[in-house]
């Protein structure tokens, strides 16, 4: 059994049960039993195979993202990671996060357990919101790939350059909101009555 004490390595802490999943799951349920008594059983089971296969097919890819996040935290330093996207990093981590989601060519099974593994090794929660914006607003591969066939190059220019200030100043405000929650809030007791 893999020892999690190792030095070097942050202990995680996971929940066993959040509220998305119980939101998620609740909505599937609720959608299901709702699908059956409108179009019958039938129906029901044709959807709940189609989305057995679907989950074959995605579960690799989940796998294989979530193995990339993993070893990102064992390939860099967690030093490194606050120094260049960590809380002190200022504009320029924002800066270097969406640079690093824009040019990132994966997919949402990869983007998202990596934005994840990055804010546990030292990523702040502006860095990761810069990085995911980066990659869903300015993605390269996806710009040059899917949008120039269909809208062409003057539209996706126009897109790239309107959307380029977005993910630093997402990130900007995540790291407000945040600094305003957890800093700027008077200590238990103070400031009553």
């Amino acid at each position: 059994m893999p020892d999690d004490t190792q030095p070097g390595l942050p202990k995680v802490q996971r929940k066993p049960l959040d509220w998305g999943f119980i939101l998620v799951a609740t909505l599937s349920l609720g959608s299901m039993i709702w699908v059956t008594l409108r179009d019958g059983i039938t129906v029901s089971q044709h959807i709940l195979a189609e989305d057995f296969w679907l989950f074959l097919t995605i579960l690799p890819k989940v796998a294989l993202g979530c193995l990339i996040g993993g070893l990102i935290r064992l390939m860099v330093a967690r030093e490194t990671i606050e120094k260049y996207i960590g809380e002190g990093s200022g504009m320029k981590g924002l800066a270097i996060a969406a640079l690093i989601g824009t040019l990132f060519p994966a997919g949402p099974f990869t983007i998202f357990p990596l934005a994840a593994v990055l804010m546990v090794s030292g990523a702040d929660r502006g860095a990761a919101i810069a990085f995911v914006s980066g990659w869903l607003l300015l993605g390269i591969n996806r710009a040059v790939i899917w949008e120039m066939p269909f809208f062409g190059t003057d539209f996706v220019l126009f897109r790239f350059l309107v959307s380029l200030p977005m993910p630093v100043l997402l990130g900007l405000a995540a790291r407000a909101a945040i600094f305003d929650h957890y800093v700027n809030r008077p200590p238990p007791g103070e400031g009553k009555a």
